[in-house]
């Protein structure tokens, strides 16, 4: 079950839930809450799994977390797929905040999370090093120049490598066999689980573009600005419409989690943390129905 803030304004009036019970339907709508009256207690820890281009956004969210509630907050962050596969093999966790909808939902379809909230939304943008003549415009010729390096994430692994599939399989119909060409053109530098790690500290899109490995990558918008900021004159450019394509990011809470992770993600879900994520690039979907 997957619920959108649009659906929660329907029932709410248009206003963003004030209290944590009807936060609580945002996971479920006539499901009960799997937490016992054991569980009621705050824990003195949160688990927290989330995809890696929710790093910079969610170590800030997680910080004020700590902060108002005195519960700590344990990290991972990955690619949403390899995550995925982490939490399917045992790996302990609690709440789970994906770059799509799908892998939290393969999770709540084998009876492992409360249903899905839709919490953020992203996009892809084209990152070109500095010297690479890249409009939107004419977007689609250059990424089919042979001579064009086109890197992009890991697909399965990472939801950016999918994204940018979807890309190429749009340019198919602007164009016969667009989308066979630039799929078995594209560098899949970032996201797998053999993928080069960049060194610590350094942003990993503006790493690849500054060891050269691709001449346009394709990565959400929010990675697109982090990695100029790490490589500044790369270029960031925005997909045309006829092949623009969104990411919807996925929210869930293990089953069995204790209260603290309810907190934590129900404080993803509330003004605070949308208006942080906002501040990152990403279209935070409470923030128009907070007050």
């Amino acid at each position: 079950m997957i619920m959108q803030f649009d659906e929660i304004q329907r029932v709410s009036g248009g206003r963003l839930f004030a209290s944590m019970g009807l936060l609580r339907t945002v996971f479920a709508t006539g499901l009960a809450m799997t937490m016992t009256s054991g569980l009621a207690i705050a824990e003195e820890v949160a688990r927290l799994h989330a995809a890696g281009s929710l790093r910079a956004a969610m170590t800030d969210i997680a910080d004020a977390f700590e902060r108002e509630r005195g519960t700590r907050v344990e990290r991972a962050f990955g690619p949403s797929g390899l995550l995925r596969e982490r939490i399917e093999g045992g790996e302990a966790a609690e709440v789970y905040a994906s770059a799509n909808m799908r892998h939290p939902t393969t999770l709540f379809d084998a009876g492992l999370t409360a249903p899905v909230a839709l919490f953020a939304r992203n996009r892809l943008c084209a990152l070109a090093q500095p010297g690479i003549a890249l409009e939107t415009g004419t977007m689609l010729n250059v990424l089919l120049d042979p001579d064009i390096r086109v890197g992009t994430s890991t697909p399965k692994a990472d939801p950016a490598g999918d994204y940018a599939f979807e890309v190429f399989d749009k340019a198919g119909a602007l164009r016969p066999g667009a989308t066979e060409t630039l799929k078995e053109k594209a560098l899949q530098l970032t996201g797998g689980a053999d993928s080069a790690k960049a060194p610590e500290g350094r942003n990993p899109y503006g790493w690849v573009m500054s060891e050269g490995q691709a001449d346009v990558f394709l990565t959400y918008c929010t990675n697109a600005v982090l990695a100029e900021r790490d490589t500044p004159g790369l270029q960031i450019v925005a997909l045309p419409e006829e092949l623009a394509v969104g990411a919807d990011y996925g929210l869930t809470v293990m089953e069995g989690s204790p209260q603290s992770a309810w907190d934590l993600a129900f404080f993803i879900l509330a003004p605070q943390a949308q208006r942080i994520l906002a501040s990152y690039g990403f279209t935070a979907t409470g923030v128009p129905f907070a007050d």
